[in-house]
């Protein structure tokens, strides 16, 4: 028997091995009843609480030594432990950050949880380090992305809805639903922000800028907030009165965005209580699995312009029970867009998520093409997009 490894020992990984088997069969049996996805994004939550990381530390391994950066300091039979908790395996970073200075990390005296509204992550599309790419700038593929069946889609009248929660789906119906909306005569009608204000296109000609990040800048000559303006300047033309917020919820932390936009919107329906339409104006990035970087692209009116892709949320996971409004006013706008320009649109995507619709029956969630688009591409995808639009809202005023 090697040192340190005594019988006491391996009868704390006997007991904690039959634990794991309970757990096991638990997860099993809760399979055959619940979401699998539901249990793993609790695993991660969970890894990611410092205050978590170092109780389970402590219930698991009772005491262990801290003040070294490498797990390398824990005994055989911990490390054996570690490797067979789920959660703790999923936050192997957080584990190794708590032994380096738990302190820090706020392990040695946890605070107590606080009560808080339901926590929804950042959007998963959209992630804040973009995967591994291959391709350099010159080599980006444009593709024009519609659909060549309706197989896998919701579709009527040529909109065609991605239903990822599998939720019952009458396009049709939805296309054709009166709406609630009505914008008022007097104040503002329409809040245009940015949760990931920072993101931004693959620099072209004069357009380059100082990055942030992948794809991203603080600079809002460069960054969503100048596509925001775009749009803005199309629909105040229009005849529609227009609020443009250009906070940057994303910056310096990209984590909890949605959370700092959702305050923000909320105090601006309390300041404003005429705004009946948020658009939450994003891009999208799309890179394959090989690394390659695709845009999604089309020409208008010989003009190389974004295609656009609008977003939106379900009461599949959250309580959203307006859900079905907003998705009606987006097949709407899609509707008009297509008969504008047949290909300016993506099919619409339907999640699980809310991104903070909830807020409103006039909220849409827009990407205006990804990252692998030119600033100008994209901002020629913004004046389409908000003269559809535009016109569609105008009906309500």
């Amino acid at each position: 028997m090697k040192r340190g490894q005594g019988p006491g020992q391996w009868t704390k990984v006997l007991r904690r091995g039959a634990a794991l088997f309970l757990a096991t069969v638990t997860v099993w049996v809760l399979s055959l009843t619940a979401d699998m996805g539901a249990a793993a994004e609790t695993f991660r939550t969970l890894a990611e609480s410092p205050a978590f990381v170092a109780a389970a530390l402590q219930a698991e391994l009772g005491h262990v030594e801290t003040g070294t950066d490498t797990l390398d300091a824990l005994e055989s039979w911990q490390r054996l432990v570690l490797d067979q908790s789920p959660t703790l395996m999923a936050g192997r970073a957080q584990v190794s950050r708590y032994l380096s200075d738990p302190t820090a990390q706020g392990g040695a005296d946890p605070e107590p949880p606080q009560p808080s509204a339901v926590q929804e992550p950042d959007d998963p599309e959209d992630p804040h380090q973009l995967p591994a790419s291959t391709t350099a700038p010159d080599d980006i593929v444009g593709r024009t992305l519609a659909p060549v069946s309706g197989d896998g889609y919701a579709s009527a009248g040529g909109v065609y809805i991605e239903n990822r929660p599998g939720l019952p789906l009458d396009v049709a119906a939805l296309a054709s639903a009166a709406l609630t909306l009505e914008l008022p005569a007097d104040g503002p009608q329409v809040l245009i922000m940015h949760t990931h204000g920072t993101e931004a296109y693959t620099p072209d000609g004069a357009d380059v800028y100082t990055p942030s990040g992948d794809c991203r800048t603080t600079d809002e000559n460069y960054n969503m907030i100048r596509v925001g303006e775009e749009i803005a300047s199309v629909l105040t033309s229009m005849g529609l009165t227009v609020l443009h917020d250009k906070e940057l919820y994303d910056y310096p932390n990209y984590s909890g965005s949605y959370d700092r936009s959702l305050a923000a919107v909320e105090q601006y329906l309390q300041d404003y209580p005429s705004i009946r339409v948020v658009l939450d104006v994003h891009r999208d990035a799309l890179i394959g699995e090989d690394g390659t970087v695709y845009k999604p692209i089309t020409t208008i009116d010989g003009v190389k312009t974004a295609q656009v892709m609008l977003v939106m949320g379900s009461n599949a996971k959250y309580d959203h029970p307006d859900w079905q409004e907003n998705l009606s006013l987006a097949v709407k706008v899609q509707r008009e867009m297509n008969t504008l320009w047949p290909t300016l649109a993506r099919p619409i995507g339907l999640r699980e998520n809310r991104y903070n619709q909830q807020t409103t029956t006039g909220s849409l969630l827009v990407e205006i093409g990804a990252h692998g688009n030119t600033l100008q591409e994209a901002l020629a995808a913004a004046r389409c997009f908000a003269r559809a639009a535009g016109a569609v809202l105008l009906a309500y005023k």
